[in-house]
């Protein structure tokens, strides 16, 4: 294999993860990219200039080139009006493959990125492999319809990959149940965690290093409270509400996290309700994340209206997007973890959280279900009640001897996910890939 090219069109491995439209795949395909790099597996990433002033292409690392094609404005726009920019953007993609000569397979990310894939297969005659992420029938089920732009294309695109990654054997069991990929060419891939930042660490250590205090603030700030926020039309929304009622940010003090992007799939609502089921007037829950989607600024709002409605301003924190790397402080400052998505297909925050020996709770849903081992490493939660996930927190921190036995059982059960056995799992398949017959559209 000479070089791989990476598709990832509606969002770059250089943004901010938590912002936006920007989340888990962009650690995905910037973990991953730098693994195979590492591994001897050049990559170019190629993805929509998104600022003015974005270099063509920048070199991350050796071998891991992001490469960014101009497709409409230099400007961040809504997911929902990409799918007019493919032809534009694959166009560029295909000039940059030919000049260069060196990609001889193609890996696409999320169905945008998929309809570019299909056509880059077909015009320079390479293979395809397709990890969707999320899947519209699956969050139609939940959520309402996807547009039949997007159905018809995952349709398209696994009907015609080579070969289709999926992060978890749930994932497969829906391809294979609401799109009829060929189960010969699905391939089961988790994906990993960096160890190196995520381990097990001291858990008021981590509080301190976060600046949390007796009465509640960070350093720097006043008793009054910070404001981070982020400009929205037409003027700006906070986004961080510091907790100042006496006694929260002590150490002893129970958090709960939460960290993700803020939009109905991901049910900021649940941990919200979930805190006031508790019943405790010393937790505290913190919402680490940003507005994503053209929901999200819409379900922002409604988590604040919530959070007053039930009397709890004074115990819910918002805190903005961190960079990826501090997230590892915030998971093992925390006596829980609640991730209560509808839909996941596998759950990067669950296992980021695990490695570094926070217990969890979590919805009974996708990829979370193999990642969870129930009353090893944390709960899976079946419903959508709030009440029974309060009940598991409760447990959790009642029984602290039991939170660190699950804490340490889901540091154990996180070593075995590694980027760098994705990588190589990833780069067989490749290799396979290019010794064999294309893989006819149907």
């Amino acid at each position: 294999m000479r070089r791989l090219a990476v598709i990832s069109f509606h969002t770059s491995p250089l943004q901010q993860p938590g912002v936006g439209d920007s989340g888990g795949l962009n650690v995905y395909v910037r973990e991953l990219v730098s693994s195979l790099a590492q591994a001897g597996v050049a990559c170019d990433v190629y993805t929509r200039t998104w600022e003015a002033d974005l270099a063509s292409e920048v070199i991350v690392e050796p071998g891991f080139r992001v490469v960014h094609i101009d497709a409409g404005p230099r400007a961040e726009l809504d997911k929902e009006d990409l799918l007019s920019l493919v032809p534009s953007f694959t166009a560029g993609v295909i000039d940059h493959i030919r000049a260069t000569g060196e990609a001889d397979a193609v890996h696409a990310h999320y169905w945008l990125s998929g309809i570019v894939g299909h056509t880059v297969k077909h015009e320079l005659g390479m293979p395809l492999l397709s990890t969707f992420h999320t899947l519209a029938r699956v969050k139609a089920q939940l959520s309402g319809p996807e547009s039949e732009a997007r159905e018809q294309a995952e349709s398209m695109v696994i009907g015609c990959s080579d070969a289709i990654l999926a992060n978890s054997i749930e994932e497969a069991g829906e391809l294979q149940r609401h799109y009829g990929a060929a189960v010969d060419r699905i391939e089961v891939v988790p994906p990993g965690v960096d160890h190196a930042f995520f381990s097990p660490g001291d858990r008021d250590g981590a509080r301190v290093a976060l600046g949390w205090r007796a009465h509640g603030v960070h350093e720097g700030t006043d008793r009054s409270r910070r404001h981070a926020a982020v400009r929205t039309a037409p003027g700006l929304i906070d986004l961080t509400r510091m907790s100042d009622a006496g006694g929260l940010g002590a150490p002893q003090h129970p958090v709960l996290l939460f960290v993700g992007r803020i939009q109905p799939l991901k049910g900021v609502d649940v941990a919200v309700r979930t805190l006031a089921e508790l019943g405790r007037p010393d937790a505290e829950l913190v919402i680490l994340g940003g507005p994503s989607g053209p929901e999200g600024l819409a379900e922002l709002a409604r988590v604040h209206e919530l959070v007053s409605a039930l009397g709890l301003e004074s115990q819910v924190r918002f805190v903005e997007p961190q960079p990826h790397h501090l997230l590892s402080t915030w998971y093992r400052a925390a006596d829980v973890v609640l991730v209560p998505s509808r839909t996941e297909s596998f759950g990067l925050v669950a296992l980021e959280a695990s490695a570094c020996g926070t217990p969890l709770v979590v919805a009974s849903v996708g990829g979370l279900q193999t990642l969870v081992d129930h009353g090893v490493n944390g709960f899976l939660v079946e419903s959508r009640s709030p009440i029974d996930y309060a009940r598991h927190v409760a447990t959790l921190l009642d029984d602290r001897d039991r939170a660190q036995a699950m804490g340490a059982g889901g540091a154990l059960r996180a070593r075995d996910y590694t980027w760098s056995m994705a990588a190589g799992r990833i780069r067989r398949i490749h290799a396979d890939l290019t010794e064999r017959v294309l893989v006819e559209c149907r």
